[in-house]
């Protein structure tokens, strides 16, 4: 595997090791279910950003309060493993609260991704990077692909 995942203690004691070494770290979040080539390319345009990207993904319970009592599809341990794998991908940690405000706030990330779908007023934990001089970096979203059209098209087929 080429990325770590680490409880946000870990994490925290390894960034502050690539902080000292003035490398920057990149943060983006999401649930990462069924991993498509929609994630993949976001990715590595979010690696692209910084010298170290660090995915937050959301828990299975968090998963199911933000989407719907179905999801996640694939389990977190699962999903976080498979994350890990990616070469771009350099820490994951897995965080339960609905949103990521809590975990930008504690890791301070020089750079903050989301998907371009997302307006920056809405991007969570923006203003929290941006007061301590980072950026925030809209990624262009790979049309036509999400994980719920991918469900969709399997419920379709078999139904």
């Amino acid at each position: 595997m080429n990325g770590d995942v680490l409880s946000l203690k870990d994490l925290c004691d390894k960034l502050l090791l690539h902080k000292k070494n003035n490398e920057r770290i990149v943060f983006t979040n999401g649930c990462f279910d069924i991993l498509h080539v929609g994630h993949v390319r976001y990715l590595f345009e979010a690696k692209s950003q910084g010298d170290i990207l660090v995915v937050g993904l959301n828990s299975d319970d968090s998963v199911r309060k933000i989407k719907e009592a179905q999801r996640p599809i694939i389990r977190q341990d699962q999903r976080a493993e498979i994350l890990a794998s990616l070469r771009c991908v350099d820490y994951v940690t897995i965080f339960n609260e609905p949103d990521p405000l809590a975990l930008i706030s504690t890791i301070q990330p020089d750079v903050l991704v989301k998907g371009a779908d997302w307006e920056e007023k809405d991007i969570i934990g923006a203003d929290v990077v941006k007061k301590h001089g980072g950026r925030v970096v809209r990624v262009a979203v790979v049309p036509e692909i999400s994980t719920s059209d991918i469900i969709q098209k399997i419920v379709d087929k078999y139904t």
